[in-house]
């Protein structure tokens, strides 16, 4: 039991240095999907047009760095910038979302990567403080069991 105990509490661990090791490799990969996602943003409701989505409306962000992001899709030149981005759904119209000056002020201007990441970072300490309470208590349970194998070992030479 302690064996098994110590290679799951090892296994964390080396997730979580992994983890912080790579963190900025981790930034870049997620900004070049969700740059990837708004290039190939469209209204037929896929996964990562799904999430584009939801992570504009929940964190009031549009684009990767900027709501202008859009500009460059295929997205915009058909329809303009999503309805996700806008402040208020009932006063954004399609040819205000076409240009650019206009949807300036009925949408969110600051871009998600930024709001995501330092979401992330916020969440992070916490993440930290319970994965450090697991830990301690896997340590605790490593010196327990070993004390119980030592204890039953010492016991059944005593008794014969």
């Amino acid at each position: 039991y302690a064996m098994l105990l110590s290679l799951i509490f090892l296994i964390v661990l080396v997730a979580a240095i992994v983890g912080f090791v790579f963190r900025h490799e981790i930034k870049t990969n997620f900004e070049s999907n969700l740059n990837l996602a708004l290039k190939d943003y469209n209204v037929t409701a896929d996964r990562h047009s799904e999430a584009v989505d939801t992570i504009q409306r929940t964190l009031h962000c549009c684009g990767v760095q900027n709501y202008s992001d859009w500009e460059r899709t295929e997205y915009f030149s058909q329809r303009g910038i999503p309805h996700s981005c806008c402040k208020n759904q009932n006063d954004c119209s399609e040819e205000d979302l076409k240009d650019p000056n206009k949807a300036k002020l009925k949408v969110f201007v600051d871009g998600c990567f930024f709001l995501v990441t330092s979401t992330m970072e916020s969440k992070m300490s916490i993440v930290a403080g319970i994965s450090f309470g697991i830990a301690c208590f896997q340590l605790i349970g490593i010196i327990l069991s070993c004390c119980l194998s030592r204890y039953i070992t010492n016991n059944q030479y005593e008794m014969v």
